[in-house]
């Protein structure tokens, strides 16, 4: 067995005949880390364990390579929303997919082996248990299977988070299909998982391919939370027309939050296992289609989801694992922009915790190991995207990630941990080590309670000594000493005891960290760091929000389906006024540019009109000068601030009173975005005189519409023109009075 990192693996051979595959169905012109090797791998037919976080495009590493070879790929999955989100999204970029599972009818399941069999479909996701029947098995013998992905593969594990015993029986597929490639991917597995994962597939000297855990996009923040539920409110209502998850452990509580959150006037609904399956069906179906904003959910909720455009994810309470936690918070910003993860910790979440898995069996050591990493997680003061990249056996490479709470300083750091520390342990002690959290902070703040008083602790030496903290502060405190091993509970209630390590800090053999909440919060940075891109504008962000909505409804498609945030935005930094330009946006392949390409360009270029603004900027993504040097996005060549390159083309023929149609067939411009160049040659040539381009009856009108309404806004102008005269003549004649009043 091999395997290869992030930052260690070769490029694979199979590039170039990838890319031209990326580029038809995704529109994407390179590849994330690691998908070009475990693409490689696929094309090759060598069997691999893949590990990429959520949002490392771990989907592309199968759904590429099966469009790029003949035959059948299987894709495996655990559910059923997941396999029709994953074909919604496939057909929509003009791929032949397909699912079989109980939602269909036998008409509809006959027709799909008809297309199986005749070629057309090139993926066809089923669950373990259905594509394990016999009949199945038969069948897909019977026809050319080029590859099986294993998908969510660490449910075949007993040391993951979500053990699914149904995996278990995948094993046969190599013996079934023994010349045929299996592939598993999944987000989280730590290497004994990894290890098991290849074990119980049987596979045959696999490659295995681990990408950085580190989520640079997410912003980790854990509150030691006093009043949860109605932080949680007050989260979510800072965050009002977002997508968001809530996660809390009981279901009593999902449906208490998600009831506050709906008398706030946010969109939420519960998901629980408590719930019928049509009431847990159509509240995930309506967050997929953004008709509700928030789901409130128990863990039963998540794996099935690829929705790219999830804000933020809040957890009321804390998970029983890293794993688990990496993978529920990873659902937010898998689309790489910016999202946040909060997660509000309490002390007795781990007693919760502890009582759940005595009760249903699971307190074996494992889970006990994974529980305890949780909660040192939570109540430590160490960067937390290093944190979690230390659990999984990685470096972050840097001293400071600037995106958690820690790094942003959002939390002080005492200035002498140890001597503070010292008379907590030091109090425990006093105590005799038979008492909790608590009442051991209450004596350190110098609490006079009457059991106190009748214990005699109140003439401890260690009574009062942190009295100018508070109780609130002290209590925290104990927690985090706990979290990094100096304390722990004991007995059946729970009781403070010290560790082998809490005695060597009493002796000062040790460095612990304490951490109080900041007074004031560090403000916020982009947490994907970065080159500066060219500004989005909202109000066209919104109106392609809009757009898409309808285009969604429409096709009874998530909407991020039809175009992510993603896309979005890089559409309202661009303004790509042509169908040419439309095809440079990230995210648009061939099929969504014939789909929806008018559509949109049509949108932009209203919007561009109505607003004044040129269509098709220049310099989206970061750029080199003449020179070679580094030059960010927007910024203007030195021959002429702030005017694009391509303009710069347009203004020999404005110079010689070329018309817009005449320059546009020229340049081979669509006339909107010709429109835009001139826009910036009148600004930048401080032009006076409108007749070249609008002819003088019209230009008298613009004028005569301008002395009435002023020069705030076009559409004032074009309505008192009673929207006669188009956006560009008034735009142009405009820009001539505004040079005029500034000459």
């Amino acid at each position: 067995m091999t395997s290869a990192t992030q930052n260690g693996a070769a490029p694979t051979d199979h590039t170039q005949r990838l890319l031209p595959v990326l580029q038809e169905y995704w529109g994407y012109d390179s590849f994330r880390p690691l998908q070009a090797e475990a693409m490689g791998c696929v094309l090759s037919g060598r069997d691999s364990v893949v590990v990429l976080p959520t949002g490392g495009g771990k989907s592309l590493c199968f759904q590429a390579p099966a469009l790029a070879m003949e035959g059948l790929a299987v894709v495996v999955s655990p559910l059923i929303s997941l396999m029709k989100d994953q074909v919604d999204a496939l057909t929509a970029g003009g791929a032949s997919a397909a699912f079989v599972n109980s939602t269909l009818s036998a008409d509809e399941r006959r027709d799909v082996a008809e297309r199986v069999r005749s070629g057309e479909v090139k993926l066809l996701y089923a669950a373990p248990e259905r594509l394990l029947a016999a009949r199945t098995l038969e069948f897909l013998q019977s026809v050319n299977v080029s590859l099986f992905a294993i998908d969510e593969a660490h449910c075949i594990s007993s040391w993951g988070h979500d053990f699914r015993p149904e995996y278990r029986g995948l094993r046969t597929l190599k013996e079934r299909f023994p010349g045929v490639g299996i592939h598993a991917y999944t987000a989280t597995a730590s290497e004994q998982v990894r290890q098991d994962i290849a074990q119980q597939l049987g596979l045959q000297d696999p490659e295995f391919l681990v990408g950085s855990f580190d989520r640079p996009n997410l912003l980790y923040r854990v509150r030691h939370s006093q009043n949860r539920f109605g932080e949680v409110c007050d989260l979510v209502n800072a965050r009002k027309g977002d997508s968001g998850i809530v996660y809390c452990i009981s279901r009593k509580e999902v449906d208490a939050t998600a009831a506050a959150l709906r008398e706030l006037g946010v969109r939420a609904a519960p998901y629980h296992a408590g719930l019928s399956d049509s009431d847990r069906q159509r509240n995930q179906d309506r967050f997929l289609k953004e008709e509700i904003d928030v789901v409130v959910a128990t863990v039963a909720f998540g794996m099935g989801i690829d929705k790219s455009n999830v804000r933020y994810v809040i957890h009321a309470g804390m998970p029983k694992s890293l794993e688990a936690y990496q993978q529920e918070s990873g659902r937010a910003g898998r689309d790489g922009l910016d999202s946040e993860c909060t997660l509000l910790y309490q002390p007795r979440d781990a007693m919760t915790w502890r009582r759940l898995m005595a009760s249903s069996g699971e307190n074996h050591d494992g889970a006990l190991a994974a529980l305890a990493g949780m909660e040192a997680y939570a109540s430590g003061v160490v960067c937390r995207h290093r944190a979690l990249v230390g659990y999984f056996g990685q470096d972050l490479g840097k001293d400071n990630c600037g995106a958690c709470d820690i790094c942003l300083a959002e939390v002080d750091l005492i200035d002498d941990p140890l001597v503070t520390a010292q008379k907590i342990v030091s109090c425990v002690a006093r105590l005799e080590e038979r008492f909790g959290g608590d009442y051991t902070a209450k004596v350190l703040a110098g609490s006079r309670e009457q059991r106190i008083v009748d214990q005699g602790h109140d003439r401890l030496s260690t009574h009062g000594l942190l009295e100018a903290d508070g109780v609130k502060v002290i209590r925290g405190w104990i927690d985090q000493l706990m979290g990094q091993g100096y304390l722990e509970k004991a007995g059946e209630f729970g009781t403070l005891a010290i560790t082998a390590t809490g005695w060597s800090l009493l002796k000062g053999e040790a460095s612990p960290r304490l951490a109080r909440p900041a007074v004031k919060k560090a403000a916020r940075r982009a947490a994907s760091g970065g080159a500066e891109l060219s500004p989005v504008d909202q109000g066209l962000f919104e109106a392609l929000r809009a757009l898409r909505m309808q285009f969604a409804r429409e096709r009874g498609a998530p909407p991020y389906v039809i175009f992510g945030d993603a896309a979005l935005q890089d559409m309202a930094r661009q303004r790509p006024g042509s169908l040419e330009a439309f095809a440079e946006v990230k995210g648009v392949g061939q099929k969504k540019l014939d789909d929806f390409g008018d559509a949109f360009v049509e949108a932009i270029v209203a919007y561009c009109s109505e607003q004044g603004l040129p269509v098709e900027v220049e310099g989206s993504a970061p750029a080199a000068d003449a020179e070679g040097s580094p030059r960010r996005a927007g910024e203007p060549s030195a021959s002429a601030p702030g005017v694009s390159a391509s303009a710069l083309a347009a203004f020999k023929h404005f110079r010689e009173r070329s018309s817009m149609e005449e320059v546009a067939k020229q340049m081979n411009r669509a006339r909107s975005t010709v429109a835009g160049y001139l826009g910036e040659f009148l600004r930048h040539e401080q032009v006076t005189d409108p007749s070249p381009w609008v002819d003088p009856e019209t230009a008298r009108r613009v004028e005569a519409a301008i002395e009435e309404v002023g020069l705030k806004g076009l559409r004032p102008i074009y309505e008192q023109l009673g929207e006669e005269v188009d956006y560009e003549s008034i735009k142009v004649v405009a820009t001539c009075i505004a040079n005029r009043q500034h000459s």
